[in-house]
């Protein structure tokens, strides 16, 4: 009797330290008594979203769809003048803005673009836009009134390559300083795309580094991002006014001699500038979201 008692007692311990052991193992597992994932509910999703409109809608401070209208949707601002611009199917979502050499300008001050309000920052675009080997085109300026310089430069080098090279695009952003310089970025390697298919362009600028990042289709491409803190951060100068499509000497607001540039022929689509750097993943969740048009 004393064998089977000594026996059972043995047993129950095993199965008491396994079922301890288990337990175990399900929190080390779980340590934060996280709820399920219901698979049902990533139905349909990209990178965990449904829309690009799902990206840091908090922090979305202007919104452009061009889907029949000229208008930034925050603020319902309607643009001054334009030129050469019209709407086309076929957009990322929905019809996109065709210009040819063409611009979008609006006088007002926006209030999202004042100093106090604009320090980190992130710009995503999506274009179509051919090299012509001769003019550089400015995708979007936020610009300072009679100077030639905006706030932020939203550049392409479009004057690098013919027309014939289609698989090329030159990014050289620039922003002001708060010591009243240019800082810019240039991907200078050779980018294999395809120019006849849209294009997401996004830069991001961190005010806490001072590290200014470009990126193509979902991929990082600047080969200059540090640029320096104190006198080097950006500043968002006021009063300002934007440009889209051109800066002020392309669109006849002629402010200096330079005529490096000429108003953008091309199209563009799905124009966003949030208050605050983007991660990485939500780049690329753009990216994905705008190739799946949505």
């Amino acid at each position: 009797m004393k064998i089977i008692k000594s026996y059972l007692i043995n047993q129950v311990g095993v199965a008491l330290l396994f079922t301890l052991a288990f337990t175990s193992c399900k929190k080390d597992g779980n340590p934060n008594d996280l709820p399920g994932v219901d698979a049902a509910s990533y139905d349909g999703k990209i990178d965990g979203y449904s829309s690009s409109d799902e990206i840091f809608p908090a922090n979305l401070v202007a919104y452009w769809n061009f889907d029949d209208t000229k208008n930034e949707l925050k603020t319902g601002t309607a643009p001054a003048s334009s030129l050469n611009d019209s709407y086309v199917t076929g957009g990322v979502r929905g019809k996109a803005l065709s210009l040819a050499a063409g611009y979008v300008f609006f006088s007002n001050q926006f209030g999202a673009f004042k100093t106090d309000s604009l320090k980190s920052w992130s710009l995503s675009v999506w274009i179509k836009i051919k090299n012509n080997g001769t003019k550089r085109t400015m995708v979007f300026q936020l610009a300072r009134p009679t100077m030639f310089n905006g706030n932020i430069n939203f550049a392409l080098n479009t004057n690098g390559y013919p027309a014939t090279n289609d698989t090329v695009l030159r990014i050289q952003p620039t922003f002001l300083t708060i010591g009243g310089g240019t800082q810019d970025n240039l991907n200078n390697v050779l980018d294999k795309t395809n120019l006849n298919n849209w294009v997401h362009l996004v830069l991001t600028y961190d005010y806490n580094t001072g590290v200014f990042n470009n990126w193509m289709n979902g991929v990082k491409v600047g080969n200059f991002p540090n640029r320096g803190v104190g006198n080097s951060l950006f500043k968002s100068y006021e009063p300002s006014q934007v440009l889209i499509g051109a800066n002020y000497n392309a669109a006849g607001m002629t402010v200096s001699a330079d005529v490096s540039f000429a108003a953008m022929t091309g199209q563009l689509d799905e124009l966003r500038i949030f208050n605050r750097t983007l991660p990485d993943a939500h780049i690329k969740a753009l990216y994905n979201l705008g190739k799946a048009n949505k």
